[in-house]
């Protein structure tokens, strides 16, 4: 069974003879070097235990790809022209569910129609292990991963193309530009790494910026470490998006100026002396163990 090769030309091709068009809105930029698609696959490292989520089918043309190597494949596609071109270009892959549905209920929520359908799928087809591999639209890149990091389910790994801006906020460093509550969430999660920057030629229609391959390792210990502290994941990420609401306020500003209720500078003050924290200095400073420390100490 042979794959369609996601070349530029097979793209400008079939959408000519189908009337369609890549939606800006929806960040439909598909990859066209084969290279840079063979890359994710190895970096994905698929094999017949493991159940690959796509979110952004698109054509079908890496799902085939996806479903040559691993055990089964469950494709979200959110554009009806696009699910119905992916069905065709994989109906001969019987490892292969298709939904044509939004992988987001909300921005800080997953579709549970989807989640419901990636367990069946997982009890049904007998895979071991779980992990997400996909040219992500840039427009949901963000909270779908946040989201799958906080959510129950235990992805292996996750290799996804997003925009470099994106990149450079999940690898940043404390004191950096980049470095920020998405930077502090994941990391306190997750190991993450760039596996290649990618030129906007690479896509199709081609972008404004620049991309990269990236590779994100789930790790249980962090997360246990997290739930241990805090209580929970979700408690946590809510605490670090009110304490970036002001990002240039620094700690005792952005603490006592709280968006759900105000708080005492002096009892603000003195917690962080408990903490061994100026409360002149900004968040940003702070790596993800101090973030930890400081909504144990200010997140109920």
């Amino acid at each position: 069974m042979s794959s369609p090769r996601q070349t530029l030309s097979y793209l400008r091709e079939v959408f000519k003879q189908r009337g369609i068009h890549p939606k800006n809105k929806l960040g439909q930029n598909f990859l066209v070097d084969l290279n840079l698609l063979d890359l994710l696959l190895r970096s994905a490292e698929l094999g017949s235990a493991d159940l690959v989520l796509e979110v952004g089918g698109g054509t079908g043309s890496l799902t085939a790809r996806l479903a040559e190597q691993a055990g089964a494949v469950l494709s979200v596609e959110i554009d009806t022209s696009f699910a119905e071109l992916a069905a065709e270009n994989t109906r001969q892959r019987p490892n292969v569910v298709l939904i044509q549905a939004d992988i987001l209920k909300r921005k800080n929520e997953l579709n549970p129609g989807v989640l419901r359908s990636l367990t069946e799928l997982q009890e049904k087809s007998g895979s071991k292990q779980l992990k997400l591999a996909a040219n992500l639209p840039y427009a949901v890149a963000t909270p779908v991963i946040s989201n799958f990091l906080l959510s129950d389910l235990t992805f292996e790994r996750m290799v996804v193309t997003v925009q470099w801006e994106i990149a450079a906020r999940l690898i940043a460093s404390p004191g950096t530009k980049d470095y920020g509550a998405l930077a502090v969430l994941v990391q306190s999660l997750a190991d993450v790494e760039v596996v290649r920057r990618l030129g906007p030629s690479v896509f199709w229609p081609r972008p404004q910026v620049d991309s990269a391959i990236i590779r994100i390792f789930p790790r249980p210990h962090k997360r246990e470490a997290v739930v241990a502290r805090v209580g929970d994941v979700r408690l946590f990420r809510n605490f670090l998006r009110d304490l970036y609401a002001h990002r240039r306020k620094n700690l005792r500003g952005a603490l006592a100026g709280w968006p759900s209720g105000r708080r005492s500078k002096e009892n603000v003050d003195r917690k962080l002396a408990e903490l061994g924290l100026d409360g002149a200095i900004r968040a940003e400073t702070l790596d993800p163990q101090q973030h930890l420390r400081l909504c144990e100490k200010f997140g109920n």
